[in-house]
């Protein structure tokens, strides 16, 4: 989900068995599995493809983000863990470091990773499970968008202002931290899904 295949690829059992020196069995239970998902489509009498996410999915995929982070800040502030904050302080430390670099990629990385510590640490299975899912697309959704997407200046700032709500037990704040934003990433890559589409259309007149 990394952006390997970008969306609209046609992905073969007998190609990605012999790309990965594996057999076809596990790469057509993979194959079922992110159908499932939602990660890739079967075509019928075509093939799986990978999936190309437009507007009504990536809001739908964060709208589905924000009730699962909003339950996992709610729990994190519950059980109030130091250990916890201390590992999500050093998330936002990695995050200051790649902002400083430029480096896109790893930046969306370490983003995603902070959120996922998020989830992961607030003791729930079934949020975690959730999650996992909801990851896997919002991977997706970025990956299609990577060369367009913008690094915002304040993404590090807003991860440290939500980690100083966690820890204070700021309830209020940090969930409509949580909303504002999630709500910033939708626009983000909505923004840059359209100046993509205008660059093809435009690219295709000349």
């Amino acid at each position: 989900m990394d952006g390997t295949f970008p969306a609209g690829s046609q992905l073969g059992e007998v190609q990605l068995a012999n790309r990965l020196n594996v057999s076809r069995g596990p790469i057509r239970e993979a194959l079922q599995r992110l159908i499932q998902e939602g990660l890739l489509e079967n075509k019928r009498n075509r093939g799986v493809f990978v999936v190309s996410l437009g507007y009504e999915d990536v809001a739908d995929v964060y709208l589905a983000r924000r009730a699962v982070e909003r339950a996992a800040a709610e729990l994190l502030i519950l059980n109030a863990d130091e250990e916890v904050f201390d590992r999500l302080e050093e998330s936002v430390r990695d995050m200051a470091v790649e902002a400083e670099r430029g480096r896109w990629k790893e930046l969306a990385d370490a983003d995603l990773r902070f959120h996922e510590l998020m989830v992961r640490s607030s003791g729930s299975k079934r949020l975690r499970r959730m999650f996992g899912t909801l990851l896997a697309e919002t991977s997706v959704c970025i990956a299609q968008l990577e060369s367009a997407y913008p690094v915002r200046a304040r993404l590090v700032e807003e991860h440290s202002d939500l980690l100083g709500a966690l820890r204070r037990g700021n309830e209020e704040k940090a969930l409509r931290l949580i909303d504002a934003h999630l709500e910033d990433a939708i626009a983000d890559l909505t923004n840059a899904k359209n100046r993509g589409s205008a660059r093809r259309r435009t690219t295709a007149h000349d």
